[in-house]
């Protein structure tokens, strides 16, 4: 799984940190941090947190491939 974070559009609302901390980090109240490829363990909270961003800046893909 891939994810890219539209960071023009995201407003800081951390909700992606709560549910996924181990790809999202918030540094300070506004820098994002967050792993582009997801660990194959953490694709369920990843898809959670994609859903409960109130901007909807995180878009969710399946990698190529094996």
């Amino acid at each position: 799984m891939q994810i890219v974070v539209d960071l023009n559009r995201c407003q800081a609302y951390a909700q992606c940190a709560f549910l996924a901390p181990q790809v999202f980090e918030l540094h300070g109240e506004e820098a994002l941090m967050f792993t582009p490829t997801v660990p194959d363990d953490q694709h369920e909270h990843v898809r959670r947190a994609a859903a409960a961003c109130p901007v909807q800046a995180i878009l969710v893909g399946e990698r190529a491939g094996p």
